[in-house]
């Protein structure tokens, strides 16, 4: 019997990995996309027409297209990962990144146990919940102290989930995901900036690149590599909560350093810092241990940081090429 499952945040850099993941195991892959009548497919764009490969209207912000979802396609598995995802913009626009972030997990979950409550539900929970983190490196257990609306958004998305599955005794993890970047991830996040940035200037396309803060670490994995950690979640006879994280962390310099050691350019040479990208409240360092992910779900992941960062580099020179 084929599964179904069902995606929010299908067109973004997760959701185009997740859906590939599942339509190769044989899944039938319902994904709900807002933006659909706007072209803003990119990502997704090759996987239309492929069989399994559904693609629906829906905004999770919106209760009734979830409940009617549901309905229609009664889904075995539900992978939530739509979000405003973007740290920064979370403070210009705190309101709508905590009726997405947060009300939008509730939404989900509401719609679930009210039409199918055996369907298995995945959270896509943040390390930006650790924030100003209390001890190195952060785990299931390590205390939340989000430094951004964005963090605290995720912070009530990752507790209603598990009051759901406390509550109602529904399936429901959560996956609490450290950075994790591909060539898929938008240009305003800094990874994609760095790679983008240092193929534009090896191309004589541009001259400088301004960035915020370059102290600030990170623990960076591959996308692909953490959707597969997700799909191992709702595998489980029984549901829990899991960092994945590679449990190497690396500064923004170390960042440039790959990037454009890459093309052979010294950074040093073309990035200039500017004030308008440093953080209200900043997070120094964001650093995993993915132990019980990798100990009780098998998972391992496949790409490093270098391999991660050159394959992005090298997908934006062919870009521009």
């Amino acid at each position: 019997m084929v599964s179904t499952a069902v995606i929010t945040g299908i067109t973004g850099q997760d959701g185009s990995y997740l859906a590939e993941i599942l339509l190769d195991k044989g899944y039938r892959v319902v994904g709900i996309s807002r933006r659909r009548a706007n072209g803003g497919m990119g990502n997704v764009q090759h996987l239309e027409g492929r069989e399994g490969f559904n693609l629906v209207w829906g905004d999770i912000t919106d209760s009734g297209s979830l409940f009617s979802i549901m309905e229609e396609w009664q889904p075995d598995e539900f992978y939530n990962l739509a979000a405003q995802s973007f740290v920064g913009l979370s403070w210009k626009e705190p309101y709508h990144t905590s009726r997405v972030t947060a009300l939008g997990a509730l939404n989900c979950l509401e719609a679930i146990r009210h039409v199918k409550p055996d369907t298995r539900y995945y959270q896509a929970s943040s390390s930006e919940m650790f924030g100003k983190v209390v001890e190195m490196p952060q785990r299931e257990t390590t205390p939340f102290h989000p430094r951004s609306p964005y963090g605290v958004s995720k912070v009530y998305a990752y507790w209603i989930t598990r009051n759901y599955r406390e509550s109602y005794g529904m399936h429901t993890s959560n996956g609490i995901l450290f950075n994790h970047e591909s060539p898929r991830r938008g240009m305003e996040f800094v990874t994609r900036k760095i790679t983008d940035g240092a193929a534009r200037i090896k191309l004589s396309l541009g001259d400088t690149l301004a960035l915020g803060n370059l102290d600030a670490k990170r623990d960076w994995g591959h996308a692909k590599d953490y959707m597969q950690a997700a799909w191992l979640m709702l595998q489980q006879g029984s549901p829990d909560d899991y960092v994945v994280a590679t449990g190497k962390a690396h500064s923004i310099r170390d960042l440039l350093d790959a990037a454009f050691g890459y093309v052979e350019l010294d950074w040093s040479e073309y990035v200039v810092q500017d004030p308008r990208f440093m953080r209200p409240a900043e997070v120094d360092i964001l650093l995993g241990d993915s132990t019980k992910a990798r100990d009780k779900l098998g998972w391992v992941p496949e790409y490093d940081f270098t391999a991660l960062i050159e394959e992005m580099v090298e997908e934006d020179l062919k870009r521009y090429a």
